[in-house]
């Protein structure tokens, strides 16, 4: 039997790590960690994707050490012995297969509840919808949050995970410090394109003083569907600096997202305006098929493909593309168990 080795199927260099091939599963929120520690059922979930073929793993979303991050305790942390020792397991389930893995880190800024009694924090304690929530974070606060985010991917190094992920994307804290509706500062982190993304830059430096820069990802939604089609403010601006500025910081990959938005009216208009300023490795997709996604990794604006709710119907959709079977369709009912 020949294998296939070529567009999907090839290997991407992530710098020193070799991913087996271009399928990547996207970051889903599960919420199925009680007390944010990720037991054997978490690391059966990963490693069923793993068998199946997938070459990139990236994490559910996992919430910093500090209770501002998440409002939702079943979603998992990096934080704590047992927490920790949940994802050895779900690390070295998904390594017996071949495959890699990265955590996502994540904080929810003024998208979190409060319903736990603590507060959001934000750019300027306000929500995607305008609404004051929570309070603004002060500017001397800013560094102790990028440590939450460089003591997590420490953790998650040492727990043997292959990279991190920064999620700045879909509204959350960091996209909240690049869109207008939500940053309403006046000092240094607020107004300018150049201070807009100043915080983002610095949380890079900062992680990537913890961890090398080559096993640091960040995800992106420059364009994407949040209750109608949001796009960043002075969008080609912000592309021209955050872009280049991230390379130059050497970070692993970009993951450009469009939170289950139409590919080819968010996400792949974005490749093509990012790929001019980063020459490194671009993750991206939605819902592709495999003849689509083929065609993106040939034109050279993307690497890897990622696939989200197709992974849920089909832990081994790698492996179902390359023997041409059919698919399993995505149902709403498939988000109530972790199988």
């Amino acid at each position: 039997m020949t294998v296939d080795t070529s567009g999907l199927f090839a290997p991407l260099a992530l710098r020193n790590l070799t991913v087996p091939n271009r399928f990547a599963m996207a970051p889903m929120t599960r919420q199925a960690s009680p007390g944010g520690i990720p037991g054997p059922d978490v690391a059966e979930y990963y490693a069923r994707r793993a068998a199946g073929g997938v070459g990139l793993i990236i994490t559910e979303g996992v919430r910093l050490g500090d209770p501002s991050a998440a409002g939702s305790q079943d979603i998992p942390t990096l934080v704590g012995a047992a927490a920790l020792d949940g994802w050895r397991n779900v690390t070295s389930a998904v390594h017996r297969h071949g495959s890699t893995i990265a955590a996502q880190l994540w904080h929810q800024g003024a998208e979190r509840g409060d319903r736990d009694g603590v507060a959001p924090v934000s750019p300027s304690g306000v929500n995607g919808l305008g609404e004051q929530v929570g309070r603004a974070l002060e500017a001397d606060e800013l560094p102790v949050v990028a440590q939450w985010y460089a003591e997590a991917a420490r953790n998650a190094k040492d727990v043997g995970f292959d990279a991190v992920e920064l999620h700045g994307a879909h509204g959350y804290l960091l996209d909240q410090f690049l869109w207008t509706r939500t940053n309403l500062r006046t000092d240094e982190y607020g107004g300018s394109v150049e201070n807009r993304c100043r915080f983002m830059l610095e949380l890079v430096e900062a992680v990537t003083r913890a961890v090398p820069a080559n096993k640091v990802m960040a995800r992106i939604s420059p364009s994407r569907f949040m209750g109608g089609l949001y796009e960043w403010p002075d969008l080609d601006e912000m592309i021209a600096h955050l872009a280049p500025a991230l390379s130059q910081l050497g970070l692993g990959a970009l993951d450009v997202s469009c939170a289950n938005s139409d590919y080819f009216q968010t996400s792949g208009r974005m490749v093509r305006k990012i790929r001019p300023y980063f020459p490194g490795v671009i993750v991206s997709g939605a819902s592709l098929t495999q003849e689509q996604a083929e065609a993106e990794l040939e034109s050279g604006f993307v690497d890897a493909i990622t696939w989200g709710r197709a992974f849920i119907a089909n832990p081994d959709l790698a492996q179902r593309m390359q023997d041409g079977a059919e698919l399993v369709p995505f149902d709403d009912s498939m988000r109530s168990t972790l199988v």
